[in-house]
């Protein structure tokens, strides 16, 4: 068995931090690169002569990435648990790689039929399957290698992973738009970020390399205690995670995915750039995740999240209507006010999921919690959204409606949870 190797020396915390974001990056480039071009998307892999509908099924299969995050979660944290947490982030960015550069050279319903489809989704499946390792499998091990009073400011470097791959994503798809024609974007324009992203998986493989295994990880390895028992006993950690990510991550994809691509389908005489607006945006919530968590390491991460939470149930309603029916400036005025919290409250989020668990198998309950939880909010926020819009006709008034349900549950939930931030994490 291992033993936990007290001699080597401290790691960095830039390189801590590098470790856990450069994988993030890849991750949710591809699922920005997806949610950007479903119209493309959609006309390759499910011919209709409905768009809706058209459009519908492409995120069906936006979705379906999340609905396999569970199951990557119970595969892959083990390994974060029983080898270590080097082993997931290493395996987990590889196969995610590999499938998303897959994606870029898959046939089209014209070339190969009712078999390009159920590629897409088996693509998307295995996306889905190592994201659910990836992303809390190194916010364990960001958060577990850092100093306790900094805990918040350094996992916040793969929350800052997330919104630069996304940043990534909607440069590249802003890019294809201006310099591409709308049949030259369906034919091919849409393949090149996926082929691009080889360079991120290469990239993050080196980087990870050597990189220090953490005290936690060697002392869970040891234990190995019984799956099934100790994610029956995570129950409460798992509930309270579901209130804390819930309303944040619904919030995210329905501001930073959904609301552009809406508007792209529903152009307007005047109608702006919404991608470059997206991109540009996405900068400041680049900038203010650090800041959330390292706020949240001076004033509470419960008591910073409960305000958040209730922000965004305030503002909602106003940032939807303004980016789903206004002007370019007021598109603009919504992801901005919906955005900032947004990136506050996904800057700490990581180190208080973190601090909640038990350490017996933390990767495992807390990956399943994550996965499960982003699976039924964020996945699902546009495919919803677009239901409720172009299919019920309900108003803007309805996705609202939609998203503040997890606000609810969350409010309810840090009411009744105590303080994370001293918490110790070798228990």
């Amino acid at each position: 068995m291992p033993t936990p190797d007290t001699s080597a020396p401290p790691q960095s915390t830039v390189r801590t931090a590098f470790a856990g974001l450069i994988g993030n990056v890849l991750e949710w480039f591809d699922y920005a690169v997806f949610g950007y071009f479903t119209n493309e998307i959609g006309a390759n892999f499910f011919p209709s002569a409905d768009p809706t509908a058209q459009q519908l099924k492409a995120y069906i299969a936006f979705a379906i990435g999340f609905g396999a995050r569970p199951i990557g979660s119970l595969i892959l944290g083990p390994i974060g648990d029983r080898v270590g947490r080097r082993a997931i982030l290493t395996l987990s960015i590889a196969i995610m790689g590999g499938a998303t550069l897959a994606i870029g050279f898959l046939p089209t319903y014209a070339q190969v039929g009712v078999l390009a489809p159920v590629l897409l989704f088996a693509m998307r499946l295995i996306q889905g399957f190592s994201l659910g390792g990836e992303f809390t499998g190194s916010m364990v091990y960001t958060t577990e290698l850092a100093r306790p009073g900094m805990r918040g400011l350094v996992s916040s470097s793969t929350a800052a992973g997330t919104t630069l791959g996304f940043i990534l994503g909607s440069g590249s798809a802003a890019l294809i738009i201006s310099l591409l024609d709308a049949q030259q974007r369906i034919s091919w324009g849409w393949r090149i970020p996926f082929v691009v992203s080889v360079i991120l998986c290469i990239t993050g493989l080196l980087l990870r390399r050597g990189i220090r295994e953490t005290e936690e990880g060697e002392k869970a390895a040891i234990r190995r205690p019984p799956l099934g028992q100790s994610l029956a006993a995570d129950w409460r950690p798992m509930v309270q995670t579901f209130g804390i990510v819930a309303l944040t991550n619904a919030a995210y994809y329905l501001t930073f995915n959904f609301a552009g691509e809406y508007r792209k389908g529903h152009p307007t005489p005047d109608q702006p750039d919404f991608q470059w607006i997206t991109t540009v945006m996405l900068f400041v919530v680049l900038i203010v995740k650090p800041l959330g968590g390292w706020l949240s390491d001076h004033v509470g991460r419960r008591r910073m999240m409960l305000v958040l939470t209730i922000v965004m149930m305030a503002v909602g309603y106003y940032a939807l209507r303004l980016m789903v029916a206004g002007t370019g400036t007021d598109f603009l005025l919504g992801q901005l006010i919906f955005g900032v919290p947004i990136g506050l409250a996904l800057g700490l989020q990581g180190a208080m999921v973190v601090e909640i668990f038990p350490l017996r198998t933390r990767v495992t309950s807390m990956s399943l919690a994550y996965s499960v939880t982003l699976a039924l909010a964020g996945g699902v926020a546009p495919l919803v959204a677009k239901w409720l819009l172009d299919s019920l006709h309900l108003g803007v008034a309805s996705v609202y409606y939609y998203a503040m349900v997890y606000g609810v549950i969350g409010v309810v939930i840090l009411l009744s949870m105590k303080e994370t931030n001293k918490l110790p994490l070798n228990e």
